[in-house]
């Protein structure tokens, strides 16, 4: 029987990406293999509770939710994750995976959004970029840039240009950590230099101080 160390499935506003605003059912994943300078997440690195695909597909379903993000921790630091995905695929939500692009996305359901965050240099995790992952993006799928300062800025501006990126996804997503970069200097950056990126704000953050829906 499949199972899957779980920390956590709640129902909240998706905060991130192009479904921002959207009804959403999380299944976050216990586990991560990066430790990531501005991480909000570190609860997500350990414990969690081992539940069989089944009852994660019962779970989901009790909120009647269209949408279904699965997300960590790294998601696919877990095998199972992959037939996760599937199932909730094969149930007929509309899914997305949040993924640190440090393992491969290769094998993920094509039906599957992929969520590709690339490392910048000051999380601290710019070695574990895997750039491979690049050539299995699809044109619905989005790449995340966490930016701390301008530095970061500029290298991920660059890598837009030699990925090809604004030719490869749906969306290129920026996003200031909070207390790092003002917001304000991020959108003036984007202006001058007319990037084909969206620029977001974690809405759950703004809605709620302790995290989404709570």
């Amino acid at each position: 029987m499949t199972t899957l160390r779980i920390t956590e499935i709640f129902y909240s506003l998706q905060g991130e990406t192009s479904f921002t605003g959207l009804p959403t059912v999380f299944v976050r994943l216990t586990g991560c293999p990066l430790r990531c300078s501005y991480c909000d997440t570190e609860y997500s690195f350990y414990g969690g509770e081992r539940l069989n695909l089944e009852d994660i597909l019962t779970q989901v379903a009790s909120y009647g939710a269209r949408h279904v993000t699965v997300t960590g921790g790294e998601p696919l630091a877990q095998p199972a994750c992959l037939e996760l995905l599937a199932a909730l695929c094969d149930a007929g939500y509309r899914v997305s995976l949040e993924t640190s692009g440090a393992l491969s996305i290769e094998h993920v359901d094509a039906r599957v959004v992929r969520i590709l965050d690339l490392k910048t240099p000051a999380s601290g995790e710019v070695s574990r970029n895997l750039y491979d992952n690049i050539q299995w993006l699809q044109p619905h799928d989005e790449v995340k840039f966490v930016i701390c300062d301008r530095a970061d800025y500029e290298w991920s501006r660059l890598k837009i240009e030699e990925l090809g990126l604004d030719r490869r996804v749906a969306e290129i997503l920026f996003s200031p950590v909070h207390g790092s970069l003002a917001p304000t200097a991020l959108a003036d950056w984007i202006l001058e230099d007319r990037l084909p990126v969206r620029m977001q704000l974690q809405l759950h953050k703004l809605l709620w101080a302790d995290g989404p829906g709570r």
